[in-house]
């Protein structure tokens, strides 16, 4: 398996074009995913066996592949023409391997062991049967018309480590049974008609990147999400209400892109936003979040992208957040801010329209600047031009989480704190 380092930007192309596959090789060809918020190529599909061992081929996998066929109306590309005959390797977006070691006997035969149909566009349903399909490790169907719900029966897939089911017609609430299914690393559901809360447990799972943007979600985002060890966490584009969780942050977990995009978030930017120490993209735009801004984002030193426009954030903004060094593109456009310091103002490349900073162009009429929205005494918090002290905030804030106590950290911290 060969990584390949991408920008961090390449996230933002998995919420503008849904077409843009995370396995994107096509079908019969290697399997691309999205993991750790970077692209990684399988180049040893599995293939079909020689010509003459169809006969190796369980008549069972036979069975649930033509029973899945029947529940497909509508094959533009002419796919299934090839699923003929019990020689199951053979069928076209259908991959074979050798059985897993732990179920090897004497008369081991070739399984069934990857699905991808990425951008078939097939329409139909995914049938129960499928689970049958027991040495399944992918499943990419991304890009298709499936719609109905996710078959219950997933639970009992043992060795699927990636699901993709994104930009398909699938609705209801959150497929719960995913969950359940032991080995899972890669979850993708964007770009569906999903509905209701996320549980809890996606975020205690032991999930590489985890992609809900362009559903329907709606409710509070879990406190949990502050433990879950994925690098990309992507929720934009739903309508989740209600406040950041307060111990986000807390753990220093690896986590390196966050898209919480156009949703209905309000109350504060949480302190321990800050101390997730490999932060690379932050996207908080498109929502209502208020007051001023934790001098803990200085923390953030890796941060490459920081979209905070279109909220009701007030305060000045910081050389602290301007001066990282990492930063190529600030968006702090349409919200309250009423100034900011001279080397924010000497960057051409961040933009500050619609805001109430005096003498600059491009900003609300004084009429609204005015009227500017209060918000939580939380988030009003006192101008520092003094770095925090990023090390200790983060241990404090750990040691909070752990005891499930989400500390409110001050704006910095004395500099004899180690």
């Amino acid at each position: 398996m060969q990584s390949l380092r991408l920008f961090p930007l390449l996230a933002f192309l998995h919420l503008s074009f849904p077409k843009a596959s995370s396995a994107d090789i096509g079908i019969g060809g290697g399997v691309g995913v999205w993991i750790n918020g970077r692209g990684v190529t399988v180049t040893t599909s599995p293939q079909a066996p020689p010509p003459g061992t169809s006969d190796l081929i369980s008549s069972r996998e036979y069975a649930v592949l033509q029973t899945w066929k029947k529940a497909i109306t509508d094959d533009p590309s002419g796919i299934l023409t090839t699923w003929v005959g019990p020689d199951v390797c053979s069928y076209r977006g259908i991959f074979c391997s050798d059985p897993p070691e732990d179920t090897f006997s004497s008369t081991a035969r070739s399984v069934v062991a990857g699905i991808d149909l990425n951008r078939a566009n097939l329409k139909g349903s995914l049938v129960k049967e499928l689970s049958l399909l027991t040495h399944l490790s992918i499943i990419h169907l991304n890009s298709n018309r499936f719609s109905g719900t996710v078959p219950d029966s997933f639970r009992e897939f043992q060795y699927l480590s990636e699901l993709d089911l994104s930009n398909n017609l699938l609705s209801g609430p959150f497929p719960t049974q995913t969950l359940l299914i032991p080995n899972l690393k890669y979850l993708d559901l964007r770009f569906n008609g999903f509905s209701g809360e996320v549980p809890d447990g996606v975020f205690e799972k032991d999930l590489d990147a985890i992609f809900l943007n362009n559903n329907q979600f709606e409710g509070q985002i879990p406190m949990s999400i502050w433990s879950s060890p994925a690098t990309v966490i992507t929720l934009a584009n739903n309508k989740f209400s209600g406040s950041l969780p307060a111990s986000f942050g807390y753990t220093g977990a690896g986590i390196r892109e966050i898209l919480f995009l156009n949703n209905k978030l309000t109350g504060c930017i949480p302190e321990g936003l800050g101390y997730l120490s490999e932060m690379e993209v932050l996207d908080l735009s498109s929502n209502s979040l208020r007051g001023h801004l934790p001098g803990s984002l200085s923390c953030l030193t890796g941060m490459e992208v920081l979209n905070i426009a279109h909220n009701q954030l007030t305060g000045e903004l910081s050389d602290l957040v301007c001066d990282l060094k990492s930063l190529a593109n600030l968006t702090v456009s349409y919200n309250f801010f009423s100034g900011f310091s001279q080397d924010c103002a000497n960057n051409a490349e961040f933009d500050f329209a619609g805001n109430c900073i005096p003498g600059l162009g491009m900003q609300r009429p004084p009429s609204e600047c005015m009227g500017v929205p209060g918000g939580d005494l939380s988030c009003l918090r006192i101008p520092t031009t003094k770095p925090v002290a990023c090390a200790a905030g983060a241990i404090i804030g750990q040691v909070g989480a752990m005891v499930g106590i989400p500390f409110n950290l001050p704006a910095s911290l004395p500099s004899s704190v180690p």
